[in-house]
């Protein structure tokens, strides 16, 4: 397994790359509100990503006809968007997107919670992206891929939610989906030791109820078995002596 350390200019182009990539979701996040068609979620998207010179990773990657996959409720990743395809007050809605910044990908992704998501899917939402944050604990040299996923894994268990097993993380540089994979569960298999220069993108995408998802026939969306939400966060980082450093940020954005 050829794993990619990334140079000194490599990580300022991914620097760059993931600042764009925030400015770009918190821009969706301010604008994406009930009454909006996922297209013009796309719309939106794609034209702040290429404002700055910039290219969508994800628009004709093999296929993908849009630039931001946008997965309402039940849809865990990869919707695609469509004019007739409605965001409703009670949705939540996982924005996936990436950018290539001078041939350097970024890749993140956010859900969004509508004005009438009720309390036990808002703490869904929540609890995903605290997950990331248990995980990324983990994502220091010395320590393998499994410590990552396996960190995930227990804090949403610990809350009864599960852990979609048929899609994980990656790594992410001069190309969207690179070495190493990166579960967001304790697979069997350790993974690579970690060191610094990697760069990785940690995504849990967690169900509020069981882990079993299909793809539709579209062939790109995935939706829970059982119907019930699934949400979805994302960030790309770096793996630093210092612990590790999250580079789809920018200064002044929440993440």
């Amino acid at each position: 397994m050829a794993v990619s350390i990334k140079s000194k200019t490599e990580i300022e182009l991914m620097r760059e790359a993931g600042r764009i990539l925030a400015i770009t979701h918190e821009e969706l996040r301010k604008q994406v509100k009930p009454g909006m068609s996922t297209l013009e979620v796309d719309r939106i998207g794609e034209e702040i990503i290429r404002s700055f010179g910039c290219i969508p990773s994800f628009l004709n990657y093999n296929g993908y006809p849009a630039s931001i996959c946008v997965s309402i409720n039940e849809e865990v990743v990869h919707g695609i968007p469509n004019k007739d395809r409605i965001i409703q007050e009670d949705d939540i809605v996982s924005l996936d997107a990436g950018v290539i910044y001078k041939g350097y990908h970024s890749d993140a992704a956010r859900t969004l919670i509508m004005p009438g998501v009720s309390e036990e899917v808002k703490k869904l939402v929540q609890i995903t992206k605290e997950s990331f944050f248990k995980g990324i604990e983990q994502a220091v040299p010395g320590n393998h891929i499994v410590d990552i996923g396996r960190a995930i894994q227990e804090y949403v268990e610990g809350y009864g939610y599960s852990v979609v097993r048929d899609l994980i993380g990656h790594g992410v540089g001069a190309k969207l989906h690179e070495e190493p994979e990166v579960p967001n569960f304790a697979s069997k298999r350790r993974g690579v030791k970690l060191c610094a220069g990697m760069t990785i993108a940690v995504e849990p995408m967690i169900n509020l109820g069981e882990y079993d998802v299909y793809w539709e026939d579209d062939d790109w969306t995935v939706v829970t078995e059982d119907g019930l939400p699934s949400a979805h966060y994302e960030n790309t980082i770096l793996i630093t002596d210092n612990g590790p450093e999250i580079l789809s940020t920018a200064p002044g954005i929440e993440l």
